[in-house]
């Protein structure tokens, strides 16, 4: 009697280990009994009749993200890797769907995702493609919405990640790049070479002006001192002509320079004349220049 009274309370252990099951945080539990659906049980402690219902099994609550590459040609006839990430759920309310309708959630969401993406991207060449990705995601989305509502799933988000052409498409890609990025250069040095040489022009003539108005003023100071000096040779010399104050002037100024080509060690310099009593004929040639260019432009234009 003993025996059988042990025997029984084993049992009894047995039979409420087996009636009481735990379910996770954001899990829920598709319980059936002799193969019918029975209930889904949420997370926590819950029971269960022993050998009558089990668990059939357990459905992930949490958001979940499937990558599927894709690979598609665009209308300019460049193949492509497209990457997007769905991320989906199973809804609260059709727990049942999700673990009956569809034996490969994920399955049948990669079949959508490449139906289509390949009816999109073949309609774009692949400059578009890199600017319309948004919109290719918002395609595959709103068609997962439409068809994974009626199994049970939610789309949270489909994403195009990445859009990865064949290695030669991507270096000519970045050659084309460069050569724009050179060109781009070259045209900026261009520019600023003319804006150096324009300003170094400018900058040149109004150097130039300034020289003339300083070498115009230094021979206008030249000429004024000449004058005084003439005027006072002449007032205190009798008999001395204006000329022969010039020559003296002249003279002195030839020393002058003479004197300053001797101080340097080399010197280019060639005088002609070299003597002194060229000095005259020097004087005289001046002279017969300036009477010349006057009387040139005193004289009449006479009509043709």
């Amino acid at each position: 009697m003993l025996i059988f009274l042990i025997v029984i309370a084993i049992l009894v252990v047995i039979l409420l280990f087996m009636a009481l099951f735990t379910v996770q945080q954001q899990t829920s539990a598709i319980v059936e009994r002799f193969g019918k659906f029975k209930k889904v049980s949420s997370p926590g402690l819950n029971a269960k009749i022993p050998l009558i219902d089990r668990v059939a099994g357990r459905v992930s609550m949490r958001v979940q993200q499937l990558d599927v590459r894709v690979e598609t040609k665009t209308s300019d006839n460049v193949f492509v890797f497209v990457i997007v990430s769905v991320q989906y759920y199973v809804l609260p309310t059709k727990v049942t769907d999700a673990f009956y309708r569809l034996q490969n959630a994920q399955q049948q969401i990669t079949s959508f995702v490449f139906d289509t993406v390949r009816a999109r991207v073949p309609g774009l060449i692949l400059d578009d493609l890199f600017e319309k990705k948004d919109e290719i995601a918002q395609a595959v989305k709103q068609e997962l919405d439409t068809v994974m509502d009626d199994f049970g799933y939610g789309i949270i988000k489909a994403l195009v990640t990445d859009i990865d052409p064949d290695a030669l498409v991507k270096q000519s890609m970045n050659e084309i790049n460069a050569a724009q990025r050179t060109r781009v250069a070259a045209i900026e040095l261009a520019e600023a070479e003319k804006i150096r040489v324009v300003k170094s022009a400018e900058g040149e003539a109004e150097s130039k002006a300034l020289q003339g108005i300083g070498i115009a003023n230094q021979r206008k100071a030249i000429i004024d001192g000449l004058r005084e000096s003439v005027e006072a040779f002449s007032g205190n010399i009798d008999g001395a002509k204006a000329e022969d104050v010039m020559n003296l002037v002249l003279m002195t100024q030839y020393f002058d320079t003479i004197s300053s080509i001797g101080a340097l060690s080399k010197t280019n310099t060639i005088l002609i004349p070299h003597s002194p009593g060229g000095m005259a004929d020097l004087s005289d040639q001046m002279r017969n220049a300036v009477i010349t260019g006057n009387a040139v432009s005193e004289k009449p234009v006479e009509p043709s």
